[in-house]
C-alpha cells in the first residue's frame, strides 16, 4: 500500500498514458467487453481473498462464505484453521469490498496470512494460497508477493498447480521497483494501478512484466471498525481485475485461465481490433 495516496505505485502507468497505449486483438471487439460480463452479478464464481483477513460484517463487504487462518500449530507445524479473529489491519476488507462492488453475488472466503501489521512469512504465504488452490476456488486475489527468493520455486509450483486446475491467480505488483513474485509468473494474471477513477476501466498493458493496470489510485477502501479510508496501491486494482474475472467467469463458466487472460486483454479499454 502506498502512502503518497497521488503517486503511483511502481509497474503502474498514469491514466493519459494508458489511454494512448493502444493495442491490436485478433479478436472482434465491438462486443468483447459486453459478450465477456453483461448481465454477470458474479453468482456461483467463489473468489477467495488471500490476504490479512476479511471483516465480512462491513457493510461493503456484506458476508463471507468461510474464513481460515494459517497458523503454528502445537508442534510447530503450520496449520490452517477456522479465523475467529477476522481482519486484523483492513487490507484484506478493502480488497473483499472492491470484489463484491463489481461482482456482488460472488462467494467470497478469506485465507488469513498476514498478521496485525501487515507482515507476514513466506512459508505462511505457501501454506495460504496452497490451502486457497487445493479448495478449488475459481479467483484467488493475491495483493501481496515476496522479494525472497528461497520461496519462488515454490511459488513457480503453486501457480502453475492452479493453472491446470482452472483456478486464475489475480496477483498485485509490487509498489516498489523490486524483484517480487508470484505476479511475475506467467501463470497468473498481473496488475498494477492506473490514475483514472472509474472503477470499470482498465487496461492492458504495453510492457511486461505487468499484463493490466486498474483503479488503484487515490481509491476509497472499507477498512476496519466497519469504517473507510482513501489509499493508493497495486493491492487496490488487483481486486478490480478479479472482480471483472468472477463476473466472467460467471456468465461462461469453464474458461481456462488463459481463455479468460485472453478475454480480459479483448475487453480492455485499449484494446482495438487488428487492421
Amino acid at each position: 500500500m502506498a502512502h503518497d495516496e497521488h503517486a503511483l505505485p511502481a509497474w503502474s502507468m498514469d491514466r493519459s498514458a494508458a489511454m494512448e497505449a493502444s493495442l491490436r486483438s485478433p479478436f472482434p471487439l465491438e462486443d468483447a467487453r459486453e459478450w465477456a460480463w453483461a448481465g454477470s452479478t458474479g453468482a456461483g464464481v467463489k473468489v477467495c481473498v488471500v490476504d490479512s483477513g476479511v471483516d465480512g460484517t462491513h457493510p461493503l463487504v456484506g458476508g463471507v462464505q468461510s474464513a481460515v487462518v494459517v497458523q503454528a500449530g502445537e508442534d510447530g507445524e503450520l496449520e490452517v484453521v477456522p479465523d475467529e479473529e477476522g481482519d486484523l489491519f483492513g487490507h484484506g476488507t478493502a480488497c473483499a469490498a472492491i470484489i463484491r462492488s463489481l461482482a456482488p453475488d460472488c462467494e467470497i472466503h478469506s485465507v488469513r496470512t498476514l498478521g496485525r501489521d501487515l507482515t507476514g512469512t513466506g512459508a505462511i504465504l505457501l501454506r495460504g494460497l496452497r490451502h486457497a488452490i487445493e479448495q478449488g476456488y475459481e479467483v484467488i486475489n493475491l495483493s501481496l508477493s515476496t522479494t525472497k527468493a528461497t520461496f519462488v520455486a515454490e511459488l513457480h509450483e503453486l501457480a502453475d498447480m492452479a493453472y491446470f486446475r482452472n483456478t486464475v491467480i489475480v496477483s498485485a505488483a509490487h509498489n516498489m521497483p523490486v524483484e517480487s513474485y508470484p505476479w511475475r509468473f506467467p501463470a497468473v494474471i498481473s496488475v498494477g494501478s492506473h490514475s483514472g477513477s472509474e472503477a470499470d476501466e482498465f487496461y492492458a498493458c504495453p510492457d511486461p512484466p505487468v499484463e493490466f493496470i486498474a483503479k488503484g489510485v487515490d481509491v476509497e477502501l472499507a477498512w476496519l471498525e466497519h469504517g473507510v479510508i482513501r489509499a493508493t496501491g497495486n493491492s487496490f486494482a488487483t481486486p478490480h481485475m478479479a472482480g471483472f474475472a468472477a463476473l466472467t467467469l460467471a456468465k461462461h463458466p469453464g474458461l481456462v485461465p488463459y481463455e479468460l487472460k485472453s478475454l480480459l486483454k479483448a475487453a480492455a479499454n485499449n484494446a482495438r481490433s487488428a487492421a
